[in-house]
């Protein structure tokens, strides 16, 4: 099979069903808010309108809480006349219905008490130029970074690449790296001189665990499943592979390992948080392993179906994928529930004036 690179990921489940069900990310985004709000604070302004960058906003409804407090953190500084803009980036292919929807009619939407907040939204992947040099004042990007901009060959056997190894693993800390750097020097380019960038990331623990490796265990075993009982071809399958890729805190900051700097920026912070698995949690309240089941299936399906589906040769099979690829997903998970206990990694920075 070739080894020819592809791109890395479909976009979210569409119709809402992100919005739905990424509650993990939300938390990871609520547990970097503190450090988003010290960013606002130590940001230098001046008095042009501020600009605020979301970049990878999906469906918008996890964007709400960080932008409210930039927000709320900013008019202590600013006044409440000052023009706030609110840019959200995503792939051209995202579903900006659902995201225009919840930025005019969201009961907890940014905007709702605040006349001078304006709202908009670019099509655009966040590994190209977004916006005008020196435009952006403060930079957030919430668990989107860890998506690779191609995914650079198959990995035989698994789905992830925590699960590769030798050459296939080199190619993906190859891959990750330079995707990485790509990404901070355009960011660096869009900010202004005293901007800040906040990127939260799910983060891997020192061992080099995500939390997740029995969920992406029970993904991969139903796609051999699937595969032998005829609902997709053992080629297709050969062309499943997630590109998301986890980093570890020491990669994040590799790029700055010259003098702290990189492309103008210098990091403030850099923190791994535990991110407790809340569906489990209630579960362990409740009992209710239905409810479990379903969140966790929700999860995965919403984030990860998508990108596992554009290997299907014909692209009208994609919603049976996605629903026998559930089915059969919530029965394994069902028989064998356990917590996802994950990680958070946020990485603070600023540009020099």
């Amino acid at each position: 099979m070739s080894s020819e690179a592809t791109a890395a990921h479909g976009v979210m489940e569409g119709g809402g069903s992100y919005n739905l069900h990424a509650k993990i990310p939300a938390g990871g985004g609520n547990l970097a808010l503190p450090f988003l709000e010290e960013a606002v604070h130590r940001l230098i302004l001046d008095d042009k309108p501020v600009v605020i960058a979301d970049y990878g906003s999906s469906q918008g409804k996890n964007s709400l809480a960080p932008m409210r407090s930039a927000i709320k953190a900013l008019r202590t500084r600013t006044g409440a006349h000052r023009p706030i803009l609110v840019v959200h980036v995503d792939q051209p292919a995202n579903d900006f219905n659902t995201l225009f929807g919840v930025l005019h009619d969201d009961p907890e939407r940014y905007s709702v008490d605040d006349g001078n907040v304006f709202p908009s939204a670019i099509g655009r992947s966040f590994y190209e130029s977004v916006f005008p040099k020196g435009y952006v004042h403060l930079g957030w990007s919430s668990y989107a970074a860890v998506w690779l901009s191609r995914i650079p060959m198959p990995i035989p056997g698994h789905i992830v690449a925590e699960a590769s190894t030798g050459e296939v693993r080199a190619a993906f800390d190859r891959q990750a790296a330079d995707d990485w750097k790509s990404f901070l020097s355009l960011r660096a380019q869009e900010l202004r001189p005293g901007g800040r960038l906040v990127v939260v990331l799910p983060g891997l623990s020192d061992d080099g665990g995500s939390g997740f490796e029995p969920l992406f265990a029970h993904a991969n075993d139903v796609l051999a499943e699937m595969v032998s009982q005829g609902s997709i071809t053992a080629e297709e399958r050969a062309r499943m592979v997630l590109g998301a890729y986890p980093r570890r805190r020491s990669q994040l900051l590799e790029p700055f390992k010259n003098d702290n700097q990189y492309c103008r920026l210098t990091v403030e912070r850099c923190e791994l948080s535990p991110l407790p698995d809340t569906a489990w949690n209630d579960f362990e309240q409740d009992g209710n392993k239905e409810m479990l089941t379903e969140r966790h299936v929700g999860f995965f399906r919403s984030i990860f179906v998508p990108s596992l589906a554009t290997a299907l040769v014909h692209s009208g099979k994609a919603q049976f994928f996605a629903d026998e690829f559930a089915r059969r997903l919530t029965r394994r998970l069902a028989e064998r529930p356990a917590p996802y206990n994950s990680f958070t990694q946020t990485i603070v920075m600023a540009k020099g004036e």
